[in-house]
């Protein structure tokens, strides 16, 4: 017993390190990933999907507050990666660092649940870790640029309703696709992976045509949402729904189908429309659907555990009637 508590010991912070080394480096491949579909607007760098702030707050809500040296490694790389660190890589740095950690303090207070099974935690994670705590790296970031003379002050808003959307999009695509796929289960029935396998093939025919279409389309995707929320709950909608919109941001950054010949400003509001649809589709009727088969499962065990009661109870009953018979018979012996 005296060498196992000193193992012990020295095994925490072994594994500390290198969770806070996988969220570094999760972060970072993250980042590269956004960078791939940029847009510019007034020479600053803005992705319409920024995967790592969903892999911050995921990771926060996975393994604790405590990992946060990682996010701000990571966010070091990659802003070491854009640009030469100075003076206000230092702030934008903070500002990687306090939004997840700003998104997972309201999701805790929230009383947030990790596994998505009620609308509630899909509402919080969308208005709370999404909207409001992003709102922190957009304004201290987009404040720290136009501070510092590289952003003009006129273009404040106009770098900063991007670059919030795509970090709250991080949070509404990547954190729930993280939260949800190490839980899901393999189908039981051939006949579903034959569906899941019908629906892969339907996506992977009807998202590419929407997003490269020069007819627009991209409003036939939704019933592919709603089959996948329907069938397959949120793990389902929630791949469906990131497969479309990085489609769709692909598509949007080189200018292609919808998004061809149009403005700047067009492109940005019709990509952060259809993204901001697709993940609150996904999300919002997946959570309504699994809240009702959940409650629909508590009933069926409840009505299970009243009739074994009951027949406990009727058993109990007829036993003594029994007695009593052969009580009477005896006696009339």
């Amino acid at each position: 017993m005296t060498d196992v508590v000193p193992r012990q010991d020295l095994r925490a912070p072994a594994v500390y390190v290198l969770q806070t080394l996988t969220v570094a480096a999760c972060y970072y491949a993250g980042g590269r990933l956004g960078l791939l579909y940029e847009l510019r607007v007034n020479g600053s760098v803005v992705s319409p999907i920024w995967p790592p702030t969903g892999i911050a707050v995921a990771s926060l809500l996975i393994l604790g507050a405590r990992v946060w040296p990682g996010i701000t490694l990571g966010a070091l790389l990659v802003i070491g990666h854009l640009t030469s660190l100075g003076p206000t890589s230092l702030g934008l740095l903070c500002a990687h660092t306090a939004a997840p950690l700003c998104a997972y303090w309201l999701l805790r207070r929230a009383g947030f649940r990790t596994d998505l099974g009620r609308l509630r935690d899909c509402l919080s994670l969308v208005f709370l870790g999404g909207f409001a705590a992003m709102l922190v790296s957009s304004t201290i970031a987009t404040g720290l640029l136009v501070v510092s003379g590289e952003l003009p002050a006129g273009s404040f808003w106009s770098v900063w309703l991007p670059w919030w959307v795509g970090d709250a999009m991080g949070v509404l695509l990547i954190t729930p696709t993280l939260l949800v796929l190490p839980r899901v289960r393999s189908p039981a029935h051939w006949s579903r992976w034959k569906e899941a396998l019908g629906l892969a093939a339907v996506a992977g025919v009807v998202v590419p045509f929407a997003t490269q279409s020069t007819g627009s389309l991209l409003f036939s995707v939704y019933p592919l949402l709603i089959w996948s929320a329907l069938r397959f709950e949120l793990p389902g909608s929630m791949l469906c729904a990131l497969f479309a919109s990085v489609l769709a941001t692909k598509a949007a950054t080189q200018r292609s189908g919808p998004f061809a010949h149009v403005s700047d400003t067009q492109i940005m509001v019709n990509l952060h429309a259809f993204n901001a649809a697709a993940a609150l589709t996904a999300l919002l009727l997946s959570a309504v659907i699994t809240e009702q088969h959940n409650t629909r499962r508590s009933v069926e065990q409840a009505c299970q555990e009243l009739a074994e009661v009951l027949e406990h109870l009727t058993a109990g009953e007829a036993v003594p009637h029994g007695r009593a018979q052969r009580s009477e018979g005896s006696g009339a012996a």
